[in-house]
């Protein structure tokens, strides 16, 4: 049997078990959102935690908190942070009040009782926690802090992986030149070497736009409390909360140059989860790629073999298959389809307050992590463990009439098309074939389809 204790609110009195941390408004959105049993990520609560910590330290400065309090406050966000069995105490549904206020109710519930326990003093989870603040603008600051925190502790350090693996095997597979396929039909040669490049390059480039949102990031709502306006925060509250934030992250993070703009508004996490659009199409292009070149390996392309993780069937012995491609295709479209969920979200602000900020910050933060997680497995269980099958390679290209385009400058368009279709035709390489309708020599002619030269461009 569970016990309770009996805690009251401005709406009146209600039951919570005896051991929770929290208090009436966090029981409240428990009994009114009993939908998805899913909270905020830890991530999400640990930034919220730390802006309660910075706001307190602030506003002891400000002469607003006395220090006793403050300091308690400072305590029990310490203790919260240093034991992860506390962040039971964290149960709000992502699927909540709009604002959020739920959740920020829920941290300066938990703060106040631990903080009054150490001070032997009552410690209001609104007067004293929330001083200076309103869950209008902790919760917008939130999303920020803990994407920001996210993107630079765990998906940027996880992208220079994934470039820094692409790169490290494209220099080892230099050597080897394969069958290039436009329409996934025979194209011209290129290196592996080459085909990974632009894996690389892709991954650069959405990690350059990733490290500009990250600036976007680190300026902060707080300061603005209900509506942009700053009413009851402290006029220097909003540039003492970003400096001591910044003290405790390590992070540059700033008041916002509009509050109004970020409190209204969540274009900044539509803009961040569009770059997470962009990553998960480039992963999953790298993944499809990987997949079909590990194809058969007898009736595939069979160019590649990825490392054996675990049987690939229930059914059919000796069946491998490229697992983690197949999961970092599913993060992908995970992640697109998080990202339209933010899309409809950023158009939910009406006037001063956007309000479906829980949803915002529970698909931004598992879309940060998903792909940071993702981009590792590839790195490390497909790309820089997967071996060429150079056999393979070879006789694709000694079978590939489309070499013959680099005849066109000699033998004109028209000419080539014919041996390509003859060699196409009679199954036979497209040297002898050249050798046959042309005047060209066959050292000549091996000089001209050489496939490795063929990948350097030009006539």
């Amino acid at each position: 049997m569970m016990n309770f204790r009996t805690v009251k609110d401005s709406m009146g009195e209600l039951s919570v078990p005896e051991d929770a941390l929290w208090g009436a408004q966090t029981q409240r959105a428990i009994n009114n959102f009993p939908i998805s049993g899913q909270p905020l990520p830890l991530g999400f609560v640990r930034a919220l935690l730390l802006i309660k910590m910075a706001a307190a330290k602030a506003n002891v400065q400000l002469g607003l908190l006395e220090e006793q309090i403050g300091a308690a406050i400072v305590s029990a966000v310490e203790q919260l942070l240093d034991d992860p069995r506390l962040m039971d105490h964290f149960p709000v549904d992502v699927f909540q009040t709009g604002s959020g206020t739920s959740s920020n109710m829920n941290a300066n519930e938990v703060v106040a009782t631990l903080a009054s326990r150490q001070l032997g003093v009552e410690v209001s989870a609104n007067d004293h926690v929330n001083c200076g603040q309103s869950s209008n603008d902790v919760i917008p600051t939130c999303i920020h802090v803990s994407a920001a925190l996210s993107l630079s502790e765990d998906l940027l350090p996880a992208l220079d992986h994934l470039q820094g693996t692409i790169r490290t095997k494209a220099v080892e597979v230099e050597p080897y030149v394969k069958t290039g396929r436009t329409h996934l039909m025979d194209a011209m040669p290129v290196r592996m070497s080459q085909s990974l490049g632009g894996w690389a390059e892709q991954i650069r480039a959405v990690r350059k736009q990733l490290e500009q949102q990250l600036m976007q990031l680190q300026r902060l709502a707080q300061g603005g409390t209900a509506v942009g306006t700053g009413i009851n925060a402290h006029p220097e509250f909003a540039e003492l909360f970003s400096h001591e934030l910044s003290k405790l992250t390590g992070l540059p993070f700033q008041p916002g140059t509009d509050l109004f703009a970020l409190i209204s508004s969540q274009d900044t996490a539509v803009q961040t989860s569009g770059s997470l659009k962009t990553l998960a199409v480039a992963l999953m292009k790298i993944a499809n790629d990987l997949r079909w070149m590990n194809s058969g390996p007898l009736a595939g392309l069979g160019e590649i073999e990825l490392e054996a993780l675990q049987p690939g069937s229930s059914i059919m012995p000796g069946k491998v298959n490229p697992v983690i491609p197949e999961a970092t295709a599913m993060v992908a479209a995970q992640i697109i389809g998080n990202d339209s969920a933010i899309t409809i979200g950023g158009q939910s602000g009406n006037f001063e307050l956007n309000v479906m900020l829980p949803m915002i910050a529970n698909n931004l933060l598992i879309s940060i992590q998903l792909a940071a997680n993702a981009s590792r497995l590839l790195a490390d269980k497909a790309i820089a463990s997967f071996r060429v099958n150079d056999d393979k390679l070879q006789q694709a290209l000694a079978r590939n009439p489309i070499l013959v385009t680099a005849l066109n400058p000699i033998v004109g368009y028209m000419k080539a098309a014919e041996i390509a279709k003859q060699a196409y035709k009679e199954k036979r390489p497209v040297l002898d074939v050249a050798e046959q309708q042309t005047d060209l020599s066959r050292e000549e002619l091996e000089r001209l389809l050489d496939p490795a030269k063929l990948t350097q461009g030009g006539i």
